[in-house]
């Protein structure tokens, strides 16, 4: 009986020592293992915030590059409208010395002229587009026109009295145009013939007071002019307004 407790007393004490030493072990292995799952929680957390910043770097330059890109449309479309408004401003050039040189050809011996008949058109409020009742009496005017050439259009533009004074210098610049492009365009008449200036409101042939008035002042006036020494460019007088 005494032998039987002796042996289970061992038996329990070797489980007891199996039990510490398991425990010992698995401790080891914790302490030793620990810093490493540290270490690798660590690189996880680092690389995390390495892609964030990455992916924050990559967004601006994305940024950048669509700044740049709206910055470089900018300046193409500024470039093309410098280009663009150059260019009007050599045509316009181009036509002002073409009118001079127009006008010089025959202004030396302008006391020759004589003034052969007349028409005037004229104008909706602040328009500069020829009506078909305007193109009509222009139609009238031009088969007056001799064929031996001698001969000059004086085209004068008008505007009533509203608006401001360098607006209706415009405006009756643009009238007295459209009038010569109808004429040109239409009759085939050349450039020579033709000398044309916007008065703006500085020559009104009316009160504006009245709306007949107004209406008379937006007009243009083409005169006919012809050499008196030559051999006579038209007879009669145009229809006047």
């Amino acid at each position: 009986m005494t032998s039987n407790r002796v042996g289970l007393a061992l038996a329990a004490a070797a489980v007891a020592a199996l039990g510490v030493t398991g425990c010992a072990t698995k401790n080891y292995v914790h302490t030793q293992t620990a810093p490493l799952v540290t270490h690798a929680d660590q690189l996880d957390q680092k690389t995390a915030e390495n892609n964030k910043r990455i992916q924050d770097v990559d967004a601006q330059a994305q940024a950048g590059i669509s700044q740049a890109q709206s910055a470089a449309d900018a300046a193409n479309q500024n470039a093309q409208k410098a280009s663009q408004a150059a260019s009007q401003a050599q045509t316009a050039a181009n036509n002002a010395v073409q009118r001079a040189d127009s006008l010089d050809s025959v202004v030396k011996n302008l006391d020759n002229y004589q003034e052969l008949a007349k028409v005037s058109v004229t104008f909706g409020f602040n328009k500069a587009v020829l009506a078909a009742d305007d193109k009509a009496q222009l139609d009238s005017f031009a088969g007056q026109l001799s064929a031996d050439k001698d001969y000059i259009l004086e085209v004068t533009g008008g505007t009533d009295s509203a608006g401001p004074a360098q607006y209706n210098y415009d405006l009756s610049q643009r009238r007295a145009d459209a009038v010569v492009q109808y004429l040109a365009a239409k009759h085939n008449i050349a450039p020579p013939h033709f000398s044309l200036i916007g008065t703006g409101k500085d020559e009104n042939v009316a009160a504006n007071d009245r709306a007949a008035g107004r209406k008379a002042n937006r007009r243009v006036q083409v005169r006919l002019l012809s050499n008196a020494s030559g051999s006579g460019a038209a007879s009669g007088t145009a229809a006047q307004n």
